[in-house]
């Protein structure tokens, strides 16, 4: 069981400046991996450049992509990407990938949206591109993150990741494309065991998304606002051993992260840009444990 480690999501900052006192806070706050989301939208910067700065102005934190939506990408020119970043984030760049899964940044895109089988699939066959482009360009190939929660993503984690990424969301059944809801702590038992069959072995790392943090001494109400705003079909108890959220006292919450590193593995918590001050007495406490 790995040491305690901890990214932040950053999504998007107003300019150089704004982005600079980001990624210099993140590091003041003890984070270990500053990364970047690859959606479309206003506001959002495309990872590759807005990780290359933030390795530029910090010296201690790894950067990465949480996750790069590879269906975007055309393979040549998204290997070129990567490797350039490698390059000028002087080897601290994690390279995270995902087969994608918003339908209307596809639509945005002016590109199709295909079954996620064949997204799965063209995931997969980015991996042996990727390596064959590293290996032209004599640059050791960065560690692989993949991250999802389907079958067809966890079983390629399984065989192919350094780390693997647990979101904890799964399409709403009967809902349109992109509308998600949370798996409770049974079935994220269940996602974590299947991917486990599927490993031969393999111990990668395992890197939990959490989805909101709420330092309060109240859990439970906290919970229940969560349940006022996104009704997803658990209750107030589900909510507060979801693995995903995160409510309760500094103290508590450490607990919290401890019984899931012994339960599912996730020794490796990313948080969103929003709560990063907020989980950063989290961080102090369970830092180097």
């Amino acid at each position: 069981m790995g040491k305690f480690k901890f990214g932040v999501n950053l999504w998007g900052a107003e300019n150089r400046e704004d982005w600079v006192a980001k990624c210099l806070r993140v590091e003041a706050l003890g984070y270990d991996v500053i990364s970047v989301p690859d959606h479309l939208g206003p506001g959002r910067n495309a990872p590759f450049p807005a990780l290359t700065m933030a390795a530029a102005v910090t010296r201690r934190p790894r950067v990465g992509t949480l996750v790069s939506n590879v269906p975007f990408y055309n393979f040549a020119l998204f290997a070129r990407e990567v490797a350039t970043t490698v390059k000028m984030t002087g080897d601290r760049l994690d390279l995270g990938l995902g087969s994608g899964h918003m339908k209307s940044e596809f639509d945005d895109a002016g590109l199709p949206w295909i079954p996620a089988g064949e997204r799965i699939e063209y995931l997969a066959k980015s991996l042996d591109h990727l390596r064959e482009h590293f290996s032209d360009e004599g640059i050791t190939p960065p560690p692989l993150l993949l991250a999802g929660n389907s079958d067809g993503v966890l079983s390629l984690a399984a065989r192919k990741a350094d780390i693997t990424g647990f979101s904890g969301l799964r399409q709403a059944p009967g809902k349109p494309p992109g509308t998600f809801q949370l798996d409770d702590a049974e079935r994220m038992d269940e996602r974590v065991a299947f991917f486990r069959s599927h490993a031969n072995g393999r111990n990668p790392e395992l890197n939990l998304l959490v989805q909101r943090v709420v330092v309060t001494d109240d859990r439970r109400a906290a919970a229940e606002s969560w349940l006022a705003e996104a009704p997803d079909g658990l209750d107030v108890d589900q909510l507060l051993e979801t693995p995903q959220l995160l409510f309760g006292t500094v103290d508590e919450i450490v607990r919290q992260l401890h019984e899931r590193r012994e339960r599912y593995g996730f020794s490796y918590v990313t948080v969103f840009q929003p709560m990063l001050e907020t989980f950063a007495p989290i961080v102090k406490e369970l830092s180097g444990q």
